[in-house]
């Protein structure tokens, strides 16, 4: 069962939130964090990007990078930008996009229940990746960014959401992307004990995004653990950071692919060996959009057209068979491009759906770019039946949208 804690938050006054807080670490560039936090001493970014204080180019994982992360985050908590809160309390972060509204819960999840696979996990890490982020944890000693958890629909839970949101909230901002993010502090003692218990009935939790966050906070806690002579168990580095959505309120964008050649055949021939496995409908010069699942856009030379696999070239019944993301991959990445591997070939590159079919377009039509495939969504459901069933996603498989906002809130280890 999964448990988790409230703790005892690090966050900015009300009235600088919208100064500190930032996009997530991962999303974008060293020169664009440096743009983004130009002229703001309070940004995140000089926390969770601290390379931006060095000169353009300074390798960012040097090791006067980190501490410098450790330099700022103290100077954060000694001029007031970052307050510890007085006692342990639990969090509701909502945020809307193009009218829809998703509510979670800022928690501590157990250490334990992500080693032992409780926290279950859709994408394989790359241990680079999470050594970059243990370095972050540990030189902090906190987790200063959350990371993203799903959860099966709960009753209870979606009742205190309800009665919670609808008092005043701590923070509410629009950020600069468009997207709103509006904050709550639960503080009734008995809700408290109400969110603990009610989390302690559910088996799983799932990572919906921030695979190598999860895999760091866990990993650094696990060896303080081990490191601590006199560990007990309720220490506060047992527990990371995380903003946990019920599923329902979760949408998962469509994650798109662009390919640089056509593996030396022409257009023509291109089409003819698509066509194969596909029902192929020339769609003409207007933006076509995946009507469902195993339908795909395709644009070729100017034109879109419509891919509907045909009948025996997926499997409904296999958790991965029934993925879009895998048929493309196969049938048209692999058997006809040439294209093995998604993570290294440097021939296809990956385009969120927060861009737009457009972006597509754009890339193609530039010529940097000679073909573009649309995939329609993998659903929740879809996501959690892999993680139930030990699975992996394939690479580029799922785009969440809108991204934590980082610094609303910080779990300290300590």
């Amino acid at each position: 069962m999964a448990k988790v804690k409230p703790f005892r938050g690090v966050r900015p006054p009300k009235d600088m939130v919208e100064e500190v807080v930032s996009r997530p670490y991962d999303v974008l560039n060293s020169e664009e964090a440096r743009a983004e936090a130009e002229g703001n001493p309070k940004s995140l970014y000089h926390i969770i990007k601290p390379e931006i204080d060095f000169a353009p180019g300074f390798d960012e994982h040097d090791p006067a990078v980190y501490e410098k992360a450790v330099e700022n985050f103290n100077a954060f908590q000694k001029n007031g930008w970052l307050v510890q809160d007085d006692k342990e309390k639990y969090y509701i972060y909502a945020q809307t996009m193009d009218g829809r509204t998703q509510y979670g819960f800022v928690v501590a999840a157990w250490v334990d229940d992500y080693m032992e696979g409780r926290i279950k996990k859709h994408e394989l890490t790359r241990r680079d990746k999470e050594e970059d982020r243990m370095k972050h944890v540990r030189v902090n000693n906190a987790n200063v960014e959350p990371v993203f958890f799903a959860f099966p629909d709960n009753e209870g839970l979606q009742a205190i959401i309800d009665k919670v949101t609808a008092g005043k909230p701590e923070y509410d901002f629009v950020a600069p992307d468009g997207f709103g993010h509006t904050f709550w502090v639960i503080e009734d003692e008995q809700m408290i004990a109400d969110v603990t218990r009610l989390f302690g009935e559910i088996p799983n939790l799932y990572i919906a995004d921030g695979h190598h966050r999860s895999a760091a906070a866990a990993l650094v806690g696990a060896e303080k653990a081990k490191n601590n002579p006199d560990h007990r168990g309720d220490e506060e580095y047992n527990y990371f950071l995380a903003v946990a959505f019920p599923a329902s309120h979760l949408k998962i964008i469509d994650y798109n692919r662009v390919v640089r050649d056509l593996n030396g055949l022409t257009p023509e021939q291109f089409l003819a060996k698509i066509a194969e496995n596909f029902e192929v409908e020339k769609k003409g010069a207007e933006t076509y959009h995946p009507s469902g699942l195993h339908n795909f856009s395709l644009y070729l030379d100017g034109e879109w057209y419509s891919l509907t696999a045909k009948p025996g070239t997926y499997n409904d019944q296999d958790p991965i068979g029934v993925l879009d993301v895998t048929v493309s991959s196969d049938l048209i990445l692999r058997d006809i491009l040439g294209i093995t591997d998604l993570r290294s070939d440097k021939r296809i590159d990956f385009v969120g759906g927060i861009r737009g079919l457009e972006e597509l377009k754009r890339r193609v039509d530039s010529g940097e770019m000679k073909m573009a495939l649309a995939l329609y969504p993998v659903t929740m459901d879809q996501l959690i039946n892999i993680a139930d069933t030990g699975n992996i996603m394939p690479p580029k498989t799922t785009w969440f949208e809108p991204k934590l906002r980082s610094g609303l809130v910080i779990h300290k280890l300590d």
